[in-house]
């Protein structure tokens, strides 16, 4: 799947910051916790609970986000749509790391056992 550049700069310039409280409601208001939340980005992500309040502290970017993160090995195990695209097909890497955040919380709050989100190789 091939996003615009528009999409792609659009997504790199989105502080975290800005979208993480979006993430918090989502998961509360189906009945999960923020430490879940806080599990599943660190799984992604290999920021602990210190690292994911400095990335909100400092307001960065996904672009800046994702260069300090470690991504997780086992990423390329998710698969499935979210808003629209399949994330296993976008091109450009960061929207990539981006999507798989958000289908990670999606599948958090839609219920998904914690063991299913966090994939095993």
């Amino acid at each position: 799947m091939s996003s615009t550049s528009h999409h792609d700069e659009k997504i790199a310039k989105m502080s975290f910051a800005s979208v993480y409280p979006h993430y918090v409601t989502k998961v509360e208001r189906k009945g999960r916790t923020k430490e879940e939340l806080h599990q599943v980005i660190s799984w992604l992500t290999g920021f602990d609970e210190k690292g994911i309040q400095q990335q909100i502290d400092a307001k960065s970017s996904f672009e800046k986000f994702f260069a300090e993160a470690h991504l997780n090995p086992n990423a390329s195990l998710i698969t499935g749509s979210i808003c629209g695209y399949k994330v296993q097909e976008i091109e450009n890497p960061l929207t990539q790391k981006a999507r798989y955040l958000d289908k990670l919380v999606d599948e958090l709050a839609k219920g998904r056992k914690m063991e299913k989100i966090l994939r095993q190789s």
